[in-house]
């Protein structure tokens, strides 16, 4: 009987023939990284291979003395008896599935994805395997997405409404991926845009590395006040209800996550508007992409998996479900998805 491809240990996602762990939650000798999120991307592994656009993410988590090579998309890395390839899953820069084979078979971790293109994390690309590894962070029938242009049309009015009260608008959000999907897809509005030092270091990083973002402007004790009326200030979900946030007072806070989709998230994040904006793939996205595999198995990780996998195994998809140390980026789960 062939061994498995990959292989699900106490480190982590393991290929045996390639000796290597896909984004390993305890240190390794050779670390596969699908993307810079703190719970994918962890530090303490002796080399990393990561897609070229996440290299200078993973030296600005990691540090710049950490040992990492970088691969361009659907280059054929062979390590051991893997073949290995990057391709696009749309979570934010840089973020990829891996693609494994070995003997024959073919095997895809999926990471964390989205399969609608939101203009700056590349266009998710489906791929054909035999076994494939989903996350599942939305598999629940309730979590379907609104087009991401009409949930900017509201963000945008939600601002003029501000901006008629004589409030600030402040938006929060997860600081690495869902940050620069705000400004990228904001920039036409001409507004000026203040974040907070978390959200301003990745900018520079990722602006240093030719992005085509905004320019940002980093609040800091020196920042006039009226210098951000009528203009957007980012913030971290680590600095909500701060002291940081309340010296913007009179503001109106905008929550953008995928879990504002449940009526009564807002109310509980202290919010007063909820934008239910997520950069993981819904339910409809989920089902489309494992049909679009044509896996013979799939396993779920991370999220409701026990809801995917039934689901799937009532429809003859056979499935199983995966427990991993994935889903816990250090900003709060209400908000970094």
């Amino acid at each position: 009987m062939q061994q498995p491809v990959l292989t699900f240990t106490e480190g982590g996602i393991y290929c045996p023939a390639g000796g290597f762990y896909i984004d390993p939650w305890k240190p390794a000798d050779r670390a596969v990284i699908t993307h810079a999120h703190s719970d994918h991307a962890r530090w303490g592994s002796r080399h990393y291979l990561c897609t070229r656009d996440s290299v200078p993410l993973l030296q600005l988590r990691l540090g710049k003395e950490i040992s990492v090579q970088g691969a361009g998309w659907g280059e054929t890395v062979k390590i051991g008896g893997a073949e290995l390839s990057f391709h696009p899953a749309g979570h934010m820069i840089g973020s990829a599935q891996v693609k494994v084979t070995v003997g024959g078979q073919t095997w895809v971790a999926s990471g964390d994805y989205k399969t609608e293109n939101d203009g700056i994390s590349g266009a998710f690309e489906p791929l054909r395997c035999h076994t494939f590894i989903t996350e599942s962070t939305f598999g629940l029938p309730i979590y379907r997405w609104r087009p991401q242009t009409a949930i900017f049309n509201d963000i945008e009015a939600w601002m003029r409404e501000n901006e008629a009260a004589g409030k600030q608008s402040i938006l929060v959000a997860y600081s690495l991926g869902k940050a620069q999907r705000l400004l990228y897809n904001l920039a036409h509005t001409g507004k000026r845009f203040f974040v907070h030092g978390a959200i301003y270091n990745a900018h520079e990083v990722l602006l240093g590395a030719g992005w085509p973002l905004p320019p940002v402007e980093l609040i800091t004790p020196d920042t006039p006040k009226n210098d951000m009326k009528n203009h957007l200030i980012i913030s971290p979900p680590s600095a909500s209800d701060s002291a940081w946030m309340k010296k913007f007072a009179p503001y109106s806070l905008g929550v953008c996550s995928g879990w504002m989709q449940v009526r009564g998230n807002t109310r509980r994040m202290n919010a007063d508007a909820g934008f239910a904006i997520s950069d993981h793939a819904d339910w409809t996205g989920l089902l489309q992409t494992i049909r679009a595999t044509g896996a013979e198995k799939v396993f779920a990780t991370h999220g409701f998996t026990s809801v995917l996998a039934r689901y799937l195994e009532e429809n003859d998809i056979p499935a199983e479900v995966v427990r991993t140390a994935y889903g816990g980026e250090e900003e709060t789960t209400e908000t970094n998805a």
